[in-house]
């Protein structure tokens, strides 16, 4: 399996767990049929074998690209309606809290490139922005440190 498909089907698993919960109840309140909730049961078994990298990684590609949306990176041929640089800074500030309190966890070979991706999106930003951001100030720099 290619680390795509990895990233893709750890997402699938963590968004039916997180769905399945809501949906396992019927309009009246009551438990849905036993089946569910052993459907439930398997779905946390295959998450438990997720390991933590993997979901760590994930969350990062999924932060990254929401703000390369929002920062007007999109390709689509209307990605300049996507733009909304309020959001993009909120997604690039948590991204770089996450690949900074992540990376020696999950070691430089998986933190390398979710840094340079970083680095590329606090750039972006940067060229984005009509009045930009005093060095040290952008988006994710107080845990990364100005971005030239």
């Amino acid at each position: 399996m290619t680390a795509n498909n990895d990233f893709q089907s750890v997402c699938d698993k963590l968004t039916s767990m997180s769905t399945e919960d809501s949906n396992s109840r019927n309009s009246f309140g009551g438990d849905a049929a036993p089946a569910a909730d052993a459907g439930v049961s398997q779905q946390i078994r295959d998450i438990a074998e997720v390991p933590a990298v993997e979901v760590i990684t994930t969350g990062a590609v999924h932060l990254m690209s929401a703000a390369a949306v929002k920062v007007g990176l999109a390709d689509d041929p209307n990605a300049e309606d996507l733009k909304d640089l309020d959001e993009a800074r909120k997604l690039i500030t948590a991204l770089a809290g996450l690949v900074s309190a992540a990376a020696p966890e999950i070691g430089s070979q998986h933190a390398g490139p979710l840094r340079d991706g970083l680095r590329s999106l606090q750039l972006a930003f940067r060229e984005a922005s009509l009045i930009p951001d005093a060095p040290g100030k952008g988006p994710g720099e107080k845990f990364t440190g100005p971005v030239n």
